[in-house]
């Protein structure tokens, strides 16, 4: 959609930022993105947000089409496997690079709109951009991740998820080896106070549990299996980057990039290997294991190759 008009004598001298809110009823930050964007024209020549306008003058104002970023988009998901299907449930084997759900900033597939297309109906009361989601994988963490089906099963999986009755078994390639070989870590994570996007071990963080057992090590890395009492964001990536052996390629955390290019990897190697749970209805032990995708496999098969 495009707006043409006229410098009135109103808004003469205003910043555009301000005076395009006023004249067009949006809000201020709106009209500054439209700006950065270069979608404002004062006698054909972009402007800026805090550039002035001049009386008379011919302004256009091109506004595009914006998607809503909690719509769910429903594609096909490329390696998005299904480990367990259930009338109460799905367990899928959810690729790197995939989001559980649509979120602000987020662009990429999800497993929701993957699940959608390939015909899974999932109904339950959660906000529709994340129906069924009872737990998450970062996008960058591959793995095993159940999804609810039905209210009941969305209900009885995520209290589950709440009282640490659920199994959530990680393996993960670690800088160095840690010390002792076998060992718990017990460390409050809160967001980063220097970063918002990044979290960290801090004073009066939220109780973070991180059991952990060295499985193989190489030297300059080591494969770990990880057990999660609780289950905070990062948390496997914040605990060992608090304990100076941060996940491989997880650059974000202070991930050595010279060895990540080694293994060819352009993630952290981290994977959700193991899931099990209480069967919302029939009450048996459910469980599905998620094999390591290429790229984690390739990196583990260099260190045994002892390059």
């Amino acid at each position: 959609m495009t707006e043409t008009f006229t410098v009135p004598e109103e808004a003469a001298g205003a910043r555009v930022d301000a005076a395009l809110a006023a004249l067009l009823g949006i809000s201020r930050a709106s009209a500054a993105l439209l700006c950065s964007e270069g979608n404002v024209l004062q006698n054909g020549t972009a402007v800026g947000k805090s550039d002035k306008f001049k009386l008379g003058a011919s302004v256009q104002v091109t506004v595009p089409e914006r998607t809503n970023p909690l719509t769910v988009v429903i594609e096909p998901v490329e390696g998005l496997d299904i480990l367990l299907d259930d009338d109460d449930f799905v367990v899928v084997d959810k690729p790197v690079g995939v989001a559980a759900h649509p979120s602000p900033g987020w662009v990429g597939p999800t497993v929701v709109g993957g699940l959608a297309a390939a015909g899974f109906r999932i109904s339950t009361s959660g906000a529709p951009e994340r129906v069924g989601i009872v737990h998450r994988l970062d996008v960058g963490t591959s793995g095993a991740m159940v999804v609810a089906k039905t209210e009941h099963a969305y209900t009885v999986l995520k209290q589950a998820f709440r009282e640490r009755t659920v199994k959530k078994v990680y393996h993960a390639m670690i800088q160095g080896l840690p010390d002792p070989l076998t060992g718990t870590i017990d460390a409050p994570i809160g967001r980063h106070p220097g970063h918002d996007w990044r979290f960290a071990v801090i004073e009066g963080g939220r109780p973070s549990i991180t059991h952990y057992e060295v499985l193989e090590a190489f030297g300059k890395a080591s494969l770990v299996e990880v057990h999660l009492e609780t289950g905070r964001t990062h948390q496997i990536r914040v605990h060992f980057s608090a304990l100076r052996h941060p996940c491989v390629g997880d650059l974000t955390y202070g991930a050595d990039p010279r060895l990540a290019a080694e293994l060819g990897l352009t993630r952290q190697w981290l994977h959700a290997q193991t899931l099990g749970f209480t069967h919302p209805s029939s009450g048996e032990w459910v469980e599905a294991t998620s094999p390591y995708p290429q790229d984690l496999n390739y990196a583990l098969d260099h260190l045994r190759d002892g390059h």
